[in-house]
């Protein structure tokens, strides 16, 4: 079943209770700002969250009326990144050195560890993509060697994240939990593609980033009953000695990777009162041999297929 959307609404209210709730409110779905009223907030000061998570993403609707925030360091912090899409209106955000004033259509990425100073000049509506720092850290390894996030591109795979993030506030009511999943794996190789561009390249970055595509082959090449380290090296114009070199200090080989993911959707199947009968799932999913399967399923889970489904019954 799809899962609704949460809602924060500050309605109206005076002086300075209403900020001090609408901090709450930012604490709870983005980060804890420090909210202070400027000469352009109203008496009755407004303010609306709509929050939907998805996979472990969360997709975020905010509005407001004018207000500064400001986040500084020895604040609690927040281990996520927001790529943010300005809607209407007008905010001035100030990181770092970066001085930025956002209008409609504009978009920016920002860091839940890095202080920041936000105000919002004229009434505004932004939507925000906020992924778990983990997970961009994942796909976008090079991130680390910068102490900063980079300034998008206004390129095409910038607006093509862009248009996904819309396209999403449609769709999510009607998915339900595996399109979910789906559409947060999809949001976060879409980030990639616009973030990567912006970033330095070093030997230890381009090994870490070698190692991320080759996770992300092996998750899309799945139900490819000959997917192993010949056929990855081989997409990767690599030697298979130099693939499992690129995984020596990894805490599993390349075969390993291949098998926990497989028997992941396997699991995943198995939960699902559509999913097929267990032979059928072991083969959609790579397995040639459905005794084979069973075995190295117990092994991995400590139980075997037949009693994985018998638990969500």
């Amino acid at each position: 079943m799809p899962v609704m959307p949460e809602r924060w609404q500050i309605r109206g209210d005076n002086g300075a209770s209403a900020l001090d709730a609408w901090a709450g409110v930012l604490a709870a779905t983005h980060i804890p700002f420090d909210v202070r009223a400027t000469y352009r907030t109203p008496k009755a000061f407004q303010g609306l969250v709509t929050r939907r998570r998805f996979g472990d993403l969360m997709l975020v609707d905010c509005a407001s009326s004018p207000f500064l925030g400001h986040w500084a360091l020895g604040q609690p912090t927040e281990q996520i990144v927001g790529f943010q899409l300005i809607r209407k209106g007008v905010e001035l955000v100030r990181e770092r050195s970066r001085k930025v004033s956002l209008t409609a259509g504009d978009m920016i990425l920002w860091d839940g560890l890095q202080p920041v100073d936000v105000e919002v000049v004229e009434p505004f509506l932004k939507r925000t993509l906020i992924f778990p720092r983990e997970s961009v850290m994942a796909v976008c390894p090079r991130l680390a060697d910068v102490k900063a996030l980079p300034p998008l591109k206004q390129g095409g795979a910038t607006r093509l994240l862009m248009r996904y993030v819309n396209a999403l506030a449609h769709e999510l009511p009607q998915l339900d939990g595996p399109a979910s999943a789906a559409a947060a794996s999809a949001a976060l190789e879409l980030l990639r593609g616009a973030v990567e561009p912006s970033l330095p390249s070093s030997r230890s970055a381009r090994r870490t980033a070698l190692q991320s595509e080759v996770r992300r082959y092996v998750r899309t090449h799945l139900q490819d009953p000959a997917l192993g380290p010949e056929s990855i090296a081989r997409a990767h114009a690599m030697s298979v000695r130099a693939l499992h070199a690129l995984f020596e200090e990894s805490p599993e080989s390349v075969a390993t990777l291949v098998r926990r993911e497989r028997l992941s959707r396997c699991l995943e199947d198995l939960e699902q009162p559509n999913g097929g009968s267990i032979t059928e799932i072991a083969f959609r999913w790579g397995f040639r041999d459905a005794a084979h399967f069973s075995r190295v399923f117990r092994r991995e889970f400590d139980m075997t297929p037949s009693e994985a489904r018998h638990l969500q019954q």
